[in-house]
């Protein structure tokens, strides 16, 4: 049985996931703006395409989270995502919140995991 601060960060990363999703569905062009020119000129389509698709990995990892469906594995792919967001956004004013995004997903992916004990430091 997973514990009470466990279901708090499960619902309060689900729900940053699918608020940042919509609002990057709504602006996909202005959410480009986030990305280095470095990162846009390697891109295989274009920045709103690859923007629309970010929102859709969000909404849909922001989902998972919220019914507590797949957990270890939307955690698994939240870390994955935010480490490709903290590599091509660069560092800003934004990038804190992306490394506590990402502590707090790995942190739920650790809880997850479903082999019990293989990340269990007090073993």
């Amino acid at each position: 049985m997973k514990t009470a601060s466990f279901h708090i960060l499960r619902v309060g990363m689900a729900v940053t996931f699918l608020w940042i999703g919509i609002l990057i569905l709504k602006e996909p062009e202005a959410w480009g703006d986030f990305i280095q020119p470095w990162a846009a000129d390697i891109l295989p389509v274009s920045l709103k395409t690859a923007m629309l698709g970010s929102a859709i990995l969000d909404i849909s990892v922001g989902f998972l989270l919220l019914i507590g469906y797949f957990t270890w594995q939307a955690s698994l792919l939240a870390s994955f995502h935010l480490i490709t967001v903290l590599a091509v956004a660069g560092i800003n004013a934004i990038t804190i919140r992306d490394l506590g995004l990402l502590a707090a997903s790995l942190a739920l992916l650790v809880s997850s995991f479903p082999i019990k004990g293989r990340f269990n430091i007090n073993n």
